[in-house]
């Protein structure tokens, strides 16, 4: 990359001195000599479940996101014959973890401003097959759970939240992961709770949940060599869990340095040609661990930026329901309109920790210029 380039996201020692802490953990974990399900697993799972607001329930460091979702799903008692309702635009691991169930994923439209499934349209896809609800908090914006909840109470059906991009984010004052019966996470090391590596966690105050979530992600077995189910190997690693316990520390300064930067584009950036700016619902907080743009020109602007040596991301490009692993579902172009929209239509800016004013002054800068360009074309 040139030396003058603007990454997408890159790792950068913020707060300062977070790194220095993180190699000091890492040290310490590895002389601990305890690397599978170690000391600062368990300290790690009781610090996240406090942080997410899990009341007297639990955290259960798995392998990665993919894993925790997998672990939600069967603690849940989804099996084969059973639906979950999932949002048509999510990361493709969501709907992957309910077919490695055995379960039928239901798609439903996203609200269209906030991005998110809601209760009105998750209401429209319940039958008598419906066994979960899978809210994604998309982007790092809070899914407005309240009717969500109250929709899943009234029909009993599960509801498994999906906030691996949203750790920190609240809605009504009380943080995602802590609405549903269980919850999942990754930690994959992007997120703005990120490791070195994968990563994951479970989040439930049911205490069976949690007592089947520790035996699933251990081979099946609570006693070495004792199996009382069959289960999968998917452990949070010891020396993941030592990173995690530092940058959990920071959790909060790196979601505040994060929405500092996306006022400053809501700001500098609005009515900005066509672009759609990310909406933020009452109730409802962002921790934008994407900053999301929405244009007709998504493709041509993504070119001139990076003719500006700026990077973005698409998030994303082909949505579920027209991947060719998901053709067995039947649906053709058309199916979801505002899913396809998105996926046409949406670009995700630089925005991480640590980046300079300079730097997002020249994302602006760029931006307007290709708008001012295209108005000397009209």
């Amino acid at each position: 990359m040139p030396i003058n380039a603007i990454p997408y996201f890159v790792f950068r020692d913020f707060p300062e001195g977070i790194n220095r802490e993180v190699e000091q953990a890492l040290m310490q974990a590895a002389t601990g000599n305890s690397f599978i399900l170690g000391e600062e697993v368990e300290a790690f799972e009781q610090e996240f479940a406090a942080a997410v607001g899990a009341g007297t329930g639990a955290a259960i460091g798995v392998g990665n996101g993919f894993d925790a979702l997998v672990v939600a799903l069967k603690a849940a008692g989804v099996s084969p014959g059973d639906e979950v309702i999932v949002p048509a635009n999510t990361f493709i691991a969501t709907v992957n973890a309910v077919v490695h169930v055995g379960a039928t994923p239901v798609l439903v439209e996203p609200d269209i401003h906030t991005y998110n499934i809601t209760a009105e349209t998750a209401a429209e896809a319940i039958t008598k097959h419906t066994k979960a609800i899978i809210p994604v908090h998309l982007y790092g914006q809070a899914c407005q759970m309240e009717e969500l909840m109250q929709l899943a109470a009234a029909h009993e059906l599960i509801v498994i939240e999906d906030f691996a991009q949203a750790q920190g984010a609240t809605f009504a004052g009380k943080p995602v992961g802590s609405f549903g019966h269980i919850n999942a996470t990754s930690f994959y090391p992007t997120k703005n709770l990120g490791a070195l590596g994968d990563g994951g966690a479970v989040v439930t105050s049911d205490a069976e949940l949690t007592a089947f979530a520790r035996m699933y992600r251990n081979y099946g077995q609570e006693q070495k060599y004792h199996n009382k189910i069959v289960g999968i190997n998917s452990r949070l690693d010891t020396l993941q869990a030592a990173v995690l316990r530092v940058k959990l520390q920071y959790l909060d300064a790196l979601n505040a340095a994060r929405q500092r930067l996306a006022q400053v584009y809501l700001q500098e950036l609005q009515s900005t040609g066509d672009l759609i700016l990310p909406y933020t619902a009452p109730k409802c907080t962002h921790v934008y661990h994407i900053f999301n743009i929405r244009t007709k020109y998504r493709d041509a602007l993504q070119s001139y930026l990076k003719e500006q040596g700026i990077s973005t991301a698409i998030h994303y490009p082909v949505p579920v329901h027209l991947q060719q692993a998901y053709a067995f579902l039947g649906f053709n172009a058309g199916a979801f309109p505002v899913a396809e929209e998105l996926a046409n239509t949406s670009l995700s800016l630089p925005l991480f920790p640590g980046m300079t004013d300079l730097e997002q002054a020249r994302v602006v800068q760029a931006v307007k210029e290709f708008y001012q360009s295209k108005n000397q074309q009209w």
